[in-house]
């Protein structure tokens, strides 16, 4: 299984971009999305942007994401993990 992680794009030099994953920020290549540029919200999979999403959906994924990480924490604090 892949997983894609939604970041939002903070600069760009050269074929890299900063992106910032809820305040860890880190630099992954934009070879597959030569289009992105600061503001973009994107999905960032093996250290490269593999495609520029809108707002909404980064929102959707990021409330998503969240909601996984509380029901395991709930699950863990139960002893199911």
């Amino acid at each position: 299984m892949c997983l894609g992680v939604p970041a939002k794009v903070i600069e760009i030099k050269e074929n890299k971009a900063l992106v910032d994953y809820g305040g860890i920020r880190k630099y992954v290549d934009t070879l597959l999305a030569p289009d992105v540029k600061p503001g973009d919200y994107v999905i960032v999979h093996a250290g490269a942007i593999i495609s520029i999403i809108d707002e909404e959906y980064y929102n959707e994924i990021v409330e998503t994401f969240n909601e996984f990480v509380k029901t395991l924490r709930e699950d863990e604090i139960r002893g199911i993990f």
